[in-house]
């Protein structure tokens, strides 16, 4: 349960949804297997945000996460794209917080994205709103005060 998890909430969520009615937005869920993983590069073109969905209950691929993350963001065409990242699973028992999370991943460091790490739970649909608002917002107040 990924973004594609979180995209159907979201939708079911629709009358809530003020501000991506704003937008016309192109989501990708791309899938974090190791197998898909060279295929990303085809959908950087024209990229103003990522999301960055983690499995808050899963400590054993945050460090392979922390590595791919980080590589990611050297491209060239994510330059400067904001970066959303989401600590799902939080209804699980035992799911990391998302303050160990960011440390692990090392998002401190990352200093040419703006970033924010939301919890959230895609089956319960917690914070998804919260997240999504934040991501568009930075990206608008980028991409408007630009032009």
């Amino acid at each position: 349960m990924g973004l594609l998890t979180i995209i159907r909430k979201l939708k079911q969520k629709e009358k809530e949804v003020r501000i991506l009615m704003l937008y016309s937005l192109n989501i990708w869920d791309v899938g974090g297997q190791k197998s898909l993983r060279s295929y990303w590069r085809n959908y950087f073109e024209s990229t103003d945000g990522l999301i960055w969905v983690v499995d808050s209950a899963d400590r054993l691929r945050l460090q392979d996460c922390n590595k791919e993350l980080h590589s990611l963001l050297l491209e060239e065409r994510l330059a400067g794209a904001t970066l959303l990242v989401f600590a799902n699973k939080q209804d699980l028992p035992g799911a990391m917080k998302a303050e160990e999370i960011r440390d692990i991943l090392g998002l401190e460091d990352i200093k040419t994205h703006h970033w924010r790490i939301v919890w959230c739970s895609a089956v319960t649909g917690e914070n998804l709103l919260s997240g999504m608002d934040w991501l568009l917002a930075d990206i608008a107040s980028r991409v408007f005060t630009a032009e």
